[in-house]
């Protein structure tokens, strides 16, 4: 993924305070003038990087290192924007063992009884892991804003107590966590959803639900401006990654994901015994 400067667009795709929707082309590819092809022959270019970085961080972890990081991965986006597929591709070098996906969908009647962090906070990654939430407690300032599942005091409460929750879990639990919102056009979305009644093998992924939610599209977007604007933070941004097209979605996250992993400058854990006394021992036996 070297090719142009993808490390350098991640700067532009960052969510600041004068951040507008509106002004983030879907159809954009920030940082790439290459084409998908060349993409896809990039793709697994950092891989090994990737995969000796995610087994230093989960190494730490086993070997009790009580300093090790926790990553933290958010996916949001309008149905069809290619959260799973990018799980699926930047994921896909990384040993399973170390990562968890949790997606959080309508709260259950025992969620329900809890603040709407008691959930999230029950499906955080270990130390040491990789965590993925594929749709996330924003769900809770979105739909919830959109569809005035909470009143307006409430929807805004929640904002200052995800910035709140997210820069502890930071500053007191050691997390790094990147959050992205997938943000596709109105007329993207119409394609795939399409594409999905079109083909049987995509019927499965088809709900008639998802039809209703487009008829809120502006709603939606106006819900989505303001949640990332109010909860990127210095220690917890936002970054806005046009997602029209799907390969170029899924090299800015991994592009973002290998950023953080390398910023953790961690090494392999050192042996807590006598490795030439333990060679003499295996010698010997």
């Amino acid at each position: 993924m070297a090719h142009d400067n993808i490390a350098a667009a991640l700067d532009e795709l960052r969510v600041g305070p004068d951040f507008k929707l509106a002004d983030i082309d879907p159809d954009s590819k920030p940082g790439y003038s290459g084409s998908k092809d060349d993409a896809a022959a990039a793709f697994d270019d950092n891989d090994a990087e990737l995969d000796e970085l995610q087994q230093k961080l989960f190494a730490n972890a086993r070997a009790g290192n009580p300093d090790v990081p926790t990553v933290l991965l958010v996916l949001q986006g309008m149905d069809t924007a290619g959260k799973g597929g990018v799980v699926r591709h930047v994921m896909q070098g990384i040993d399973p063992q170390s990562v968890s996906i949790a997606s959080f969908k309508a709260p259950t009647e025992e969620e329900r009884k809890h603040d709407f962090l008691w959930r999230i906070e029950r499906a955080l990654p270990e130390p040491g892991a990789i965590g993925v939430f594929d749709r996330s407690h924003y769900e809770d300032v979105l739909i919830q804003r959109v569809r005035q599942f909470a009143p307006p005091e409430e929807i805004e409460r929640r904002y200052g107590a995800i910035v709140e929750w997210e820069q502890k879990l930071v500053s007191e639990r050691n997390f790094r966590i990147v959050k992205c919102m997938l943000h596709i056009s109105k007329e993207e979305q119409g394609a795939r959803l399409l594409e999905r009644l079109e083909r049987p093998d995509k019927h499965w992924k088809f709900n008639p639900g998802d039809i209703d939610e487009r008829g809120l599209w502006d709603e939606y977007m106006q819900a989505y401006e303001i949640a990332l604007t109010r909860t990127s933070t210095d220690a917890v941004h936002w970054y806005c990654v046009p997602a029209n097209r799907k390969w170029y979605a899924r090299m800015i996250v991994k592009q973002l994901l290998l950023e953080t992993l390398r910023s953790l400058e961690l090494d392999w854990p050192k042996a807590d015994f006598d490795v030439e006394e333990q060679k003499a021992r295996l010698a010997a036996s």
